[in-house]
């Protein structure tokens, strides 16, 4: 990584948005709630992403988001960044040693999260997990609606929920702040309900309000989803991340209510190949694919140990020691997000990307569309306006080798086919 990382001016770090979840509900009384409007009778109606079956005589309903903190976005910032410091401390991300393959897929879609996100296959304890979760420092900001539990973009409709949708329709001022992406993790044994969204039925039945409570997915919009020995996850659940990769929305269906919300985020999977195979359907979903070997050098492992060692004694003063390289890689990621639109690729070289990818067989264009995607990424995070044939070289095994068809009897690795192929044709 030392030969890609530049230097770089440092940047602030600033707090995770915060986690209050919100449910939406229903009231008669106006008192602390948002302008009425009307229903019509006898219908369904769909707002803030919930849809209601309306009984005739009631035409008067007031909406409202409870559960949501009031305070200025300015305050919510102070609070949040005083207690980050009392979270867990996550390893720094600069003292990664090795493992370079990966954590350039990591960084490429911090980059541009349109690549699709990474698998990461590898032997046991060799930091997968370590190495995915340590990217919470690097993460950078992004601009939100204050209080919307889906993370919703002020400018871009296609990452709004319903509610806020509709506030921009009439014109309203939304309140908005800064905040870092978020990083939701996905446990193996969690239920579709609480992936998805629910709804809270014991509320409707005792309060006569109906009430959502979104689930992981919306937590994940616009942000990380992380999935530990993600070829253990039960089928349904694959099911539920298919659904959303590929709409990029999260429908919950309970009880006749219909709630919608957008569902964007870089799906980010890790696992050990010896534990089972992932879905072909899911494995096509993630834009990259990392392999992860164990370290064979004996000094490098030495190295590793001591490192490790020194976190696990002092955490506080491990972390105070790599500040510097910290934030230096986080300013050149900025720097690249930045200048990300400004990278251009040669008509002649996206040619030879999908020359490469017709003569491996690869199934549909999502290979041709990452390798793309990838290349200008690395072109940016290097500093340059455009991409050369050596940026193309190192992305395009990432992007192609979990795509390639499986043959039982062939011995090499397919990393090595794309290789073999990407110097034939820009030979």
């Amino acid at each position: 990584m030392a030969g890609i990382i530049g230097t770089s001016s440092t940047a602030p770090i600033f707090a995770s948005h915060s986690s209050t979840t919100p449910s939406f509900s229903l009231h008669p009384s106006p008192a602390t709630f948002a302008k009425p409007f009307l229903f019509p009778t006898s219908e369904r109606k769909f707002y803030g992403g919930v849809a209601l079956p309306l009984k005739k005589g009631r035409s008067h309903l007031h909406l409202s988001i409870s559960n949501v903190a009031t305070s200025p976005a300015q305050e919510e910032v102070q609070k949040l960044t005083s207690s980050k410091e009392n979270q867990r401390p996550v390893y720094p991300f600069a003292a990664i040693v090795g493992q370079d393959e990966m954590k350039l897929c990591l960084l490429l879609n911090v980059i541009d999260p349109k690549i699709g996100g990474v698998m990461i296959m590898g032997d046991r304890g060799t930091g997968k997990s370590t190495t995915v979760r340590s990217l919470v420092d690097l993460l950078p900001e992004i601009r939100v609606v204050y209080g919307d539990p889906f993370n919703s973009d002020p400018e871009d409709a296609e990452v709004q929920g319903a509610e806020v949708r509709d506030k921009v329709m009439k014109g309203e001022k939304l309140p908005v702040v800064s905040t870092k992406i978020n990083m939701v993790d996905l446990p193996l044994g969690a239920t579709e309900d609480r992936v998805c969204g629910t709804i809270d039925i014991e509320k409707a039945l005792t309060e006569g309000v109906k009430a959502f409570e979104p689930g992981l997915l919306a937590k994940a919009n616009r942000g990380i989803l992380y999935v530990d020995e993600v070829n253990l996850l039960d089928d349904h659940l694959v099911d539920v991340l298919l659904d959303s990769a590929a709409s990029g929305w999260n429908t919950v269906e309970r009880e006749g209510i219909s709630i919608s919300h957008p569902a964007r985020f870089i799906l980010i999977g890790s696992g050990n190949p010896e534990e089972g195979e992932l879905r072909p359907q899911l494995l096509d979903r993630f834009g990259m694919h990392a392999q992860v070997g164990t370290v064979r050098d004996a000094e490098l492992r030495v190295k590793i140990v001591e490192e490790r060692a020194r976190f696990d004694r002092n955490p506080k003063e491990f972390r105070e020691s790599y500040i510097a390289e910290q934030e230096k890689l986080q300013q050149q990621i900025d720097s690249a997000r930045s200048a990300l639109s400004s990278v251009t690729i040669d008509h002649d070289l996206r040619v030879k990307i999908s020359k490469v990818c017709a003569e491996l067989n690869v199934d549909g264009l999502r290979g041709d569309i990452v390798s793309n995607r990838a290349a200008r990424a690395l072109a940016a995070l290097k500093g340059r306006d455009k991409v050369t044939t050596e940026d193309i070289a190192t992305v395009i095994p990432n992007c192609l080798r979990h795509r390639l068809r499986k043959d039982p009897l062939e011995s090499i690795d397919s990393g090595v086919l794309v290789i073999e192929k990407f110097y034939e044709v820009f030979a």
